[in-house]
């Protein structure tokens, strides 16, 4: 039996080759090396593909290894050309560089006066965050800091009945080595938000705290609007990352 053979070589699994025929349906089969060498000696064999009706078709390498694609008219009449090209890949998945790379988010202990407790820091991070936000993103995201050995201010877990609220986000942020924001429209309305940004941000012009934004729902041009300079500041989007991932990036961050 006369047939068109083309040797793919050594191909990945979920490469993409491009069948193109022209004149006649043809059948068409993908092939491991072994199933080839059966198929040329008249032998039993198994292959992936068919009776190729509509051109171009596209065959999806099933495992790594070397691959052929032959092309036959079996029986039926007229001629077929052909042509088969592995498709390009698509590229990997763009993600931002870690954020233990970045500089700016490596933190700098704060020089201490005394030896008094209010002088040493006695959280890892503090959490400034909108209520909506929490059942979301908040409150995985602390209970995930936690769970790495991170010590977190958060208001559900230092909060008590009878607490001045006030009182306890000041000694909160100042005992705080990283400022995380949890930027959200819901947050942008908030009257305690902007009081726990204002902390935060003073504290980071200073070299005291890292501030680290974390986008929630939000789109660029909102954050802009709302404050410029937050907008140019490494952050995490959870559009592109799970809380999972944020808290391991925060958590090797802080511990690297």
């Amino acid at each position: 039996m006369q047939y068109q053979v083309y040797d793919l070589h050594q191909c990945s699994k979920g490469e993409q080759v491009q069948v193109t025929l022209s004149g006649n349906a043809a059948n068409v089969r993908l092939m491991d090396s072994s199933n080839y060498n059966n198929y040329k000696h008249g032998r039993r064999h198994s292959y992936y593909g068919g009776l190729m009706r509509r051109s171009p078709s596209v065959l999806t390498i099933p495992r790594s290894g070397h691959w052929y694609v032959t092309i036959d008219l079996g029986g039926l009449r007229g001629s077929v050309r052909s042509s088969v090209r592995k498709l390009p890949s698509p590229l990997p998945e763009y993600r931002e560089p870690p954020l233990s790379s970045v500089p700016s988010l490596l933190h700098k202990e704060p020089i201490t006066i005394g030896d008094s407790e209010d002088s040493y820091m006695e959280y890892d991070v503090f959490i400034s965050h909108a209520s909506e936000d929490k059942d979301s993103v908040v409150r995985p995201l602390a209970q995930a800091l936690v769970a790495k050995g991170l010590k977190v201010w958060y208001d559900e877990f230092e909060l008590k009945i009878g607490d001045s609220l006030r009182r306890k986000i000041d000694s909160g942020l100042a005992k705080s080595k990283f400022g995380i924001v949890v930027l959200s429209q819901s947050f942008i309305k908030k009257g305690w938000t902007n009081y726990e940004l204002d902390g935060i941000i003073s504290k980071a012009n200073t070299g005291e705290q890292v501030l680290l934004p974390i986008w929630h729902g939000i789109t660029k041009q909102e954050v802009l609007d709302y404050s410029p300079s937050l907008a140019d500041k490494v952050a995490r989007n959870t559009a592109s990352y799970t809380v999972e991932e944020i808290a391991e990036e925060i958590a090797e961050l802080i511990n690297g």
